[in-house]
């Protein structure tokens, strides 16, 4: 709705997205709604973005997420 400020895609087709990033001298199209993570199954004939559930006690009002990376263990 807002843009994404990165994504990286998995070996596997699965893509991660940041959303909602707020800088300074950036428009931000909503300033009040935290960051978020979204996944995408780019495997999919019609993939469509949703949005991760974030854990309890993770500070979601200041997350303002820039970049984003993956770890394959």
């Amino acid at each position: 709705e807002a843009g994404s400020e990165d994504i990286d895609i998995l070996p596997n087709g699965l893509a991660f997205i940041s959303s909602g990033l707020k800088y300074p001298g950036i428009k931000s199209f909503a300033p009040d709604k935290p960051g978020e993570i979204f996944l995408m199954d780019l495997n999919k004939d019609n993939p469509r973005a949703v949005e991760l559930r974030i854990s309890r006690g993770f500070d979601l009002a200041s997350f303002n997420p820039h970049g984003i990376s993956t770890c394959i263990d």
